[in-house]
């Protein structure tokens, strides 16, 4: 039996496919544009859905595929009319448009009522904001619209005819009810919608169906394929990163580090969303609260673009790692240089667009090498200062499992380890949120006896990295000094 996990992502689609064995099999990947234009951000899902249908028609050619989990990105959906073609491209989360109308909502129901009800704070990025202005401002062509649908589902209703969307990604509309889990109808009937619209809610790993006679005639094949609700990506990369418990928590660290953890129940302070944390069903009764960076390994990058051209060069030409190389030039002991990781603005817990990024404590015995390590422990120091935000939602982390990019680096994760003084569990799968979708897959067909059997045997553990005793208490001390770096600078 062969199962896939399929990550719909706003620039490209993946899709990885295992065996009952768990090895992966192989991966195929399909790219589609994004466009900037006019201040508007958008994407047409008619592309990702041919692109989906492209790489699965690729892995159908090659492999009998018996299950498929879709997992996709948030916020942005489709219009489609009675004969299931898409009405407009469609806003991202990163287009402004939608102001206007969060405020009209912000009015009619408050703004802490909102954000209680539905785990996020009140922003245009919201599918809802989105969804009335489309209405508002396209008026005949919403007319058309019979059904409107994010990427799992869009894709899910294309290939079984059911629309159903699962209760983490109905969350990033922020019009979904995420305790009850059911959509929002006061607010569906404030923007003059029909909540009819909008896909059945179901938990992920729920079967959705076979695909059908007419995807089968597409994709050239005979035999039916199970199709499974997986979830936003963010919760498709913690289920494939084996985080199932309060104590656990996940590092993704790409461009941006996205740091999820697992509550028992939903906050109920509202001082709580303000930090920009928002929240959304996971398994069973558990919620998944996101934390995250927007300056991950786009820190690393930008040394290494500005910094380090020699170096660069030198590792292309000998086919090496250029991050890996620049690993080895660091000093062992800790830099004593804080920076303030706001190469693109504060994520959580300040949300300040504004902020800037910071090095303190500089001298003239500091090499860029120096620097280059600052950088990674300034990453990390963002990352306790986000998790001693939420430890009253959270209690002490036991675990933190390393997943994306900076998971291949072991002097990063030692200092995250340092830092955090945590163990920290690197993982050697590179397809988290892919593997994610599959394990859930797998386990709606019954060939493991829960997920974390699946992702035991899909994302093993590469290296375990524990705190040093001779470092931590140094750090301890200069985390002191940055837990107070961005009130100390922002008026500057």
């Amino acid at each position: 039996m062969i199962f896939a996990g399929l990550d719909i992502g706003t620039t490209g689609c993946k899709i990885a496919l295992y065996d009952e064995s768990c090895s992966l099999l192989n991966t195929y990947y399909k790219e589609y544009d994004v466009v900037h234009n006019n201040g508007c951000h958008e994407i047409d899902f008619t592309d990702v859905k041919n692109g989906v249908f492209s790489i699965l028609k690729t892995a159908v050619d090659n492999y009998r595929i018996d299950a498929l989990g879709v997992t996709s990105f948030g916020e942005t959906f489709a219009m489609l009319d009675d004969n299931d073609t898409v009405l407009a491209p469609s806003m991202l989360y990163t287009d402004p448009r939608g102001k206007e109308e969060c405020a009209f909502l912000c009015e009619q129901f408050g703004e802490d009522t909102l954000t209680l009800l539905t785990g996020v704070k009140p922003h245009p990025m919201y599918s809802v904001a989105k969804i009335m202005w489309q209405k508002t401002h396209n008026e005949d062509l919403f007319a058309k619209c019979k059904r409107i649908l994010l990427g799992e589902d869009f894709i899910i209703y294309s290939l079984t005819g059911n629309a159903q969307i699962d209760y983490s990604l109905a969350a990033r509309t922020a019009a979904f009810d995420i305790e009850n889990k059911r959509w929002l109808n006061d607010v569906f009937n404030a923007i003059g919608v029909d909540v009819s619209l909008m896909s059945t809610p179901v938990p992920s790993g729920t079967v959705a169906g076979n695909i059908t006679d007419q995807v089968k005639k597409d994709l050239g094949i005979d035999y039916d394929i199970t199709v499974v609700n997986g979830c936003h990506d963010q919760v498709a990369g913690l289920i494939g990163s084996g985080v199932f418990l309060t104590d656990q928590a996940m590092d993704g660290t790409g461009t941006v580090e996205c740091i999820p953890v697992i509550l028992s129940e939903k906050p109920s302070d509202t001082a709580f969303y303000k930090g920009g944390y928002s929240v959304v069903p996971y398994l069973g009764d558990l919620y998944a609260c996101y934390a995250l960076s927007f300056t991950g390994g786009a820190t690393l990058k930008w040394f290494r673009d500005n910094f380090a051209e020699l170096e660069t060069a030198q590792a292309e030409q000998s086919g090496k790692n250029i991050y890996a190389e620049l690993d080895k030039l660091v000093k062992d002991m800790p830099t004593g240089i804080l920076v303030l990781p706001h190469f693109a603005g504060a994520a959580t817990p300040y949300m300040d667009n504004d902020s800037k990024a910071a090095f303190i404590g500089i001298t003239l015995e500091t090499s860029k090498y120096d620097l280059y390590k600052a950088l990674m422990e300034g990453t990390s120091y963002e990352m306790l200062l986000n998790f001693n935000t939420l430890k009253d939602q959270t209690g002490d982390i036991a675990e933190i499992r390393a997943t994306g990019g900076g998971a291949t680096s072991d002097v990063w994760l030692q200092i995250k380890a340092d830092i955090l003084n945590t163990d920290i569990t690197a993982l050697s799968c590179k397809e988290i949120g892919a593997a994610g979708s599959a394990a859930l897959a797998g386990t709606a067909l019954g060939v493991f006896g829960s997920l974390n059997d699946a992702v035991h045997l899909m994302a093993p553990v590469r290296k375990v990295f524990s705190p040093n005793e001779a470092t931590v208490p140094i750090y301890r001390e200069l985390y002191k000094k940055y837990a107070n770096l961005y009130r100390a600078v922002k008026g500057l």
